[in-house]
C-alpha cells in the first residue's frame, strides 16, 4: 500500500498532462491511435486460447527483451532514441503466436525502458506503444492469413513460401509502424523533412538488418525456443553499430540547427574544391549573416533567435540541391558550397536565398498574440573561376570581403567577388559592364546583379 501511494503522489494529475498542449489535429490523431489499439487488443483476447507452449515462448522472448534493454543501458546507450532494434525478439511472437500475444508484446519493453532508460511525456511512451502494437498485430493477421498458402506444402517450397510471407510481414511491420510514427511529427512539425528519416541510406540498410536479424531469429525459434538467448550478443552488437552510426552523424551536425557544423564543413568543403581545381569544373562558395541577429536576441530573446537560427537552417536546406553543403560557421553565419556552379547562377542562387528568407514569418510570442520577426540576411558569394583562387581559405576571404561589402552597403543584399579581377566586390556591373563567370569567360550580367542596394 506505501508503494502504491508514493506511485499515486508521483503521478502528474490529468489535467496537467502534456498532450492536452498539442495541437488539435494531432492531439486528435494520437487519441485515436490509442484508442484503436485498445479496441484491437480488446476485440483479439476472446479469440485467443492460451497453450503452456505459447505462455513459455512469450516469456522466454520477453525476457530476452528485457535482458537487451538492460544491456544497452550499462553500455550507455543514449536515451531517448528513435530507432532501437529491441523488437527482433519480439517478432517472433508476431510469427508464431496468436495476434492477441503480439498485441501486447511491447508493453513490457516500453514500460522497462520508461523506468529503466528514459522518460519523456508519458503521451508520447503511450503513443509510441500503440503505434508499435497496432503494427504488430496488423502484421501477424496478415501472416496467418497468408499462412493458409502453406497448407500442402513440403520440402522447399515450404521453407521458400514460408520466407517470403514472414518477409513480407515484416515489411508491412515496418511500413504501419513508420506511417503512424511518421504522421504524428508531421503534425507536430509541418516543416520535417520525413524522406531522410525514412528513405535514407542509413536507415534502409538498419531497418533491412533488422528484419534479417529477426526473420532469423524466428526460423531458430520455431525449431528450438531456447535458441533465442543465444541471439543476444549480436543483436546487442547491432545496437551498438546503430548507436555508432548516430554518433558519428551527431559528430558533422550542428545541434541547434542540424546543418554541418563548422569543422566538417570546412573539411568536405576543401575537398571538393581540390576536386573542382582538378577537373575544372566550377563551383562557389557563399557566406551568409543575420542582419542585426544580437537586435533579435535582445529585443525579443534567446529563445526567437534560436527558432530564427532554425528557419533559416530548414530554408536552406529545402531551397539548396542535393549535393550543395550547408553550414553554420559561426554564431549567426552560415556557409554554402555549391558545386557544378557558375558565378551567375551562384549569385542567383543567393538572392533566391535572401528573398526567402526575407519573407519568412517568424512570430514572437507575445500578451497582444505575437509579433513578427522580420529578419533578413547579408551574403557575400565567390566563385573559383580562372583566377589565382585555387584553395578553399582563398575562397572564403573572398567570400568574407563581398560580405563586409554587403554589410557596408546597407544590408538585406547579395555581393559578389570576381576572383577573375582580385578580390574587388561586386553587386552589378555599371550598364554595358560584363559580370565573369566561374569559366573567366566575358558575358552579360543577370538582371540579379542591377538589384539596388538597401540603405
Amino acid at each position: 500500500m506505501e508503494l502504491v501511494r508514493r506511485l499515486l503522489r508521483r503521478m502528474t494529475p490529468v489535467s496537467d498532462w502534456a498532450l492536452w498542449s498539442l495541437p488539435r489535429g494531432l492531439k486528435a490523431f494520437v487519441l485515436a491511435v490509442v484508442a484503436a489499439y485498445v479496441v484491437a487488443t480488446g476485440s483479439a483476447a476472446p479469440f485467443t486460447s492460451f497453450r503452456k507452449h505459447d505462455l513459455i515462448l512469450f516469456g522466454v522472448l520477453l525476457t530476452c527483451t528485457a535482458v537487451a534493454v538492460e544491456l544497452s543501458r550499462r553500455a550507455k546507450e543514449r536515451s531517448g532514441w528513435d530507432k532501437d532494434v529491441q523488437g527482433v525478439w519480439e517478432f517472433p511472437i508476431i510469427i508464431l503466436l496468436p495476434p492477441l500475444f503480439a498485441l501486447i508484446a511491447p508493453i513490457s519493453r516500453l514500460v522497462l525502458t520508461q523506468w529503466r532508460v528514459s522518460r519523456p511525456p508519458l503521451h508520447r511512451r503511450v503513443f509510441s506503444l500503440s503505434s508499435i502494437g497496432l503494427s504488430y498485430g496488423a502484421a501477424s493477421l496478415a501472416f496467418h492469413g497468408m499462412s493458409r498458402a502453406l497448407t500442402g506444402m513440403t520440402g522447399l517450397s515450404y521453407e521458400l513460401v514460408w520466407t517470403l510471407l514472414v518477409t513480407l510481414s515484416a515489411v508491412l511491420q515496418a511500413v504501419v509502424n513508420k506511417t503512424i510514427i511518421m504522421t504524428a511529427i508531421k503534425g507536430s512539425d509541418p516543416t520535417a523533412q520525413i524522406r531522410p528519416r525514412v528513405f535514407g541510406r542509413e536507415p534502409l540498410y538498419n531497418d533491412s538488418a533488422e528484419i534479417c536479424i529477426s526473420i532469423l531469429l524466428t526460423y531458430a525459434v520455431s525449431g528450438n525456443l531456447f535458441l533465442a538467448p543465444a541471439a543476444l550478443p549480436v543483436v546487442t552488437l547491432l545496437q551498438r553499430s546503430l548507436r555508432h552510426a548516430q554518433l558519428l552523424t551527431d559528430s558533422r551536425a550542428d545541434s541547434k540547427t542540424g546543418l554541418l557544423n563548422a569543422a566538417t564543413w570546412e573539411r568536405e568543403s576543401a575537398a571538393e574544391v581540390t576536386r573542382a581545381v582538378r577537373t575544372r569544373s566550377p563551383l562557389a562558395v557563399a557566406l551568409l549573416d543575420i542582419d542585426r541577429f544580437k537586435v533579435i536576441n535582445d529585443t525579443y530573446g534567446h529563445l526567437v533567435g534560436d527558432q530564427v537560427l532554425k528557419e533559416i537552417a530548414r530554408t536552406l536546406s529545402s531551397m539548396l540541391r542535393e549535393y550543395d553543403m550547408a553550414g553554420r560557421f559561426g554564431g549567426e553565419e552560415f556557409s554554402l558550397l555549391l558545386p557544378q556552379t557558375r558565378a551567375v547562377d551562384a549569385f542567383r542562387i543567393a538572392e533566391r536565398v535572401r528573398a526567402e528568407i526575407a519573407g519568412l514569418s517568424i512570430i514572437a510570442p507575445g500578451a497582444t498574440g505575437g509579433e513578427r520577426v522580420h529578419v533578413t540576411v547579408s551574403i557575400g558569394v565567390a566563385a573559383l573561376d580562372s583566377g589565382s583562387v585555387r584553395k578553399l581559405a582563398e575562397l572564403m576571404a573572398a567570400a568574407d570581403a563581398a560580405l563586409y561589402r554587403a554589410k557596408a552597403g546597407g544590408r538585406d543584399q547579395v555581393q559578389m567577388i570576381s576572383t577573375t579581377r582580385g578580390l574587388s566586390a561586386i553587386s552589378g556591373p555599371e550598364p554595358g559592364a560584363t559580370a565573369h563567370g566561374a569559366s573567366g569567360d566575358s558575358q552579360q550580367a543577370p538582371s540579379a546583379f542591377r538589384r539596388t542596394q538597401n540603405s
